[in-house]
């Protein structure tokens, strides 16, 4: 299924059609735990470490760009990994993108080589939370929230606030 998913971020767009991204996928308990601490998870939720043993992803996808291919990556990783998403999704997966990512040492954990630089990573599995999105409130605030009973709320701006014409 990973490489399924990899296949659709394959058929992408990507600038100037030079497909520099390389995936490293895990989905084994001891490569998991490798990667985990490296990750930063929902930084709104101050006092929330992330997803407790047993609950944490089933699977990575850790998006890296070839220097061997290109220097810069653009946009690249963010439409693969949409693309990613949108797939899983489709599957009946969840997913996060992971952008706050120790990128350095997250690469030595797992032994990717420096050819490649570490620039997201997508985790994988079987939602265990309800998400609901929300209106931004008139505060203005963006960050999401958890409520007693465990629901996170996503607030999102309207289509009107978005369109400038």
């Amino acid at each position: 299924m990973l490489e399924e998913l990899v296949d659709l971020a394959r058929l992408s767009a990507s600038a100037g059609n030079r497909q520099p991204l390389k995936y490293f996928l895990a989905n084994d308990t001891d490569t998991n735990a490798r990667i985990f601490p490296h990750l930063s998870w929902a930084g709104y939720l101050k006092n929330w470490p992330g997803p407790a043993e047993g609950e944490r992803p089933a699977a990575y996808l850790v998006i890296s760009g070839d220097t061997a291919v290109a220097t810069s990556f653009d946009c690249d990783h963010g439409i693969a990994a949409q693309s990613i998403l949108l797939g899983a999704t489709e599957k009946g997966l969840g997913g996060c993108m992971i952008g706050a990512v120790q990128r350095e040492p997250l690469a030595a954990a797992i032994g990717i080589s420096s050819q490649y630089k570490v620039l997201l990573v997508i985790a994988l599995g079987v939602p265990r939370e309800t998400v609901r999105l929300v209106s931004v409130p008139d505060s203005g605030s963006i960050e999401y929230w958890r409520d007693s009973a465990g629901i996170h709320y996503v607030p999102k701006r309207e289509l009107p606030e978005l369109l400038i014409n």
